[in-house]
């Protein structure tokens, strides 16, 4: 018969290979739905003429639509069932943000634990289909009126392809909404972040073959595309480097007693971010100047002045529009973290939890010192993502780079990556630990 101690490490091995199982299975499932994800993109919607859809997509791949498109992998230009993408949820989720820190009730929300949490998530869906309906309307609309080489791409516009459209795209947007938090409760990692890189990452084939095309017609020697692999390369391990910096304030904890046994007295660290906005700004500063180079498409036929002025001063790799596009990634990087992360209430929690930071008296004197600290920090984040997005956009404009090689591009694929790992990671460890714990018990009953 066995002993009590075989028995026992039989159960831990035991314990640890379902432990290994259900990350495995967590991974399949995050496969399994991002492939979902693909084949829904090649679905399209009805009476749309797909040919002439091509055509007029080839026309408008550096303006607003280029970048909607490479969110919906592929999607947009296709005119699939995913064609909105997840753009709507994000739309809604920011939204939901800029409200929750202006009205009272919405704010109130915050303090009222996972109820609350459940009500916010419940009214960003809402939200979200409202403002797919909205903008599935907006492509029905735009869609009557486009014309391309073989002619109108819709077939047979009227009432009931709206409807039709409307429907399909909403629909679409609930869908992957639901895929995206399925992922993350059953899978591994952030399932809408996820979502956007799947289709940016599926979309990175062609925009090799296209940099390689380029290179054996002779538009790009080979040198220059080896020092482009070199660049890239480069830049994402500068993203990587960036991304996991941050500034450690250390904050201490007064000793306290209760009976004869005295408690805390250690130390901890309040870790802030080089980049506590993220990739937030250098979406919003793309989606916004862009806008009026898609217009300039649209009115290409018009003698009009205007479309003449943008497309001279506001077209892509212009000196203007290179300086708007830096001044809006700075702004919407200090709009952004002010949203996100709020001294004042960081530093009521410390003084609420007993916390000070050396030298620091507690109160408003630390809400100003993080507050302090918080704007050198991103005024080096907005550097480095104006950086970041001003570089591909250099390239692209005079060396014709795909557009899939941008810095939004990789800084999203990069950072979704990094936080990917990091739940493996978390995972893994969390299995190590509970064997260790097994371990330390079997030990001390032995």
């Amino acid at each position: 018969m066995a002993s009590a101690g075989e028995k026992l490490a039989a159960n831990l091995n035991m314990g640890a290979f379902s432990q290994a199982t259900e990350l495995k299975n967590r991974l399949w499932f995050t496969l399994g739905a991002l492939i979902i994800f693909r084949l829904g993109t090649f679905l399209p919607i009805p009476g749309i003429d797909p040919q002439s859809l091509q055509a007029f997509f080839s026309q408008q791949a550096s303006g607003i639509l280029g970048i909607f498109d490479t969110f919906s992998g592929g999607a947009l230009s296709r005119m699939g069932i995913f064609a909105l993408g997840v753009m709507p949820y994000i739309s809604a989720s920011i939204i939901m943000t800029l409200l929750q820190s202006s009205i009272p009730s919405l704010k109130a929300l915050k303090e009222q634990g996972s109820k609350g949490v459940r009500k916010r998530i419940q009214i960003t869906r809402y939200l979200t289909v409202a403002i797919a309906a909205v903008q599935g309307y907006g492509v029905a609309v735009g869609l009557e009126t486009l014309q391309g080489s073989g002619g109108n791409v819709v077939i047979e516009p009227g009432l009931f392809f709206r409807f039709t459209t409307v429907v399909t795209l909403t629909g679409g947007t609930v869908f992957l909404m639901w895929l995206g938090e399925q992922i993350t409760s059953r899978g591994v990692g952030n399932g809408i972040s996820l979502i956007i890189t799947a289709g940016i990452i599926a979309n990175l084939p062609r925009a090799i073959v296209s940099t390689l095309e380029l290179g054996r017609t002779g538009a790009l020697s080979s040198t220059f595309i080896l020092l482009l692999i070199i660049l890239v390369l480069a830049l994402i391990l500068f993203i990587v480097f960036i991304e996991k910096g941050q500034r450690r304030l250390i904050v201490q904890y007064p000793k306290r007693q209760v009976g004869n046994k005295v408690f805390g007295g250690q130390s901890s660290h309040l870790p802030l971010k080089i980049n506590t906005s993220g990739v937030i700004p250098v979406i919003f500063a793309s989606s916004v100047l862009l806008l009026p180079t898609t217009l300039t498409g649209f009115g290409a036929g018009s003698d009009s002045g205007t479309f003449a002025f943008i497309s001279s001063y506001l077209g892509r790799g212009q000196p203007v529009y290179l300086l708007t596009y830096a001044a809006m990634v700075i702004f919407f990087s200090f709009f952004y973290t002010a949203i996100v992360f709020n001294p004042e209430e960081q530093a009521e929690n410390l003084r609420k939890y007993g916390g000070f930071i050396p030298g620091i008296r507690p109160g408003e004197n630390t809400a100003n010192y993080l507050d302090f600290v918080l704007t050198r920090l991103t005024v080096i984040g907005s550097i480095y993502l104006t950086f970041v997005a001003l570089l591909p956009e250099i390239l692209i404009s005079r060396y014709s780079i795909p557009f899939y090689l941008g810095g939004t591009s990789l800084l999203i694929t990069v950072v979704v990556m990094m936080d990917f790992m990091n739940q493996v990671q978390s995972h893994l460890f969390s299995h190590q630990y509970a064997n260790i714990l097994k371990k330390t018990k079997l030990k001390g009953r032995s």
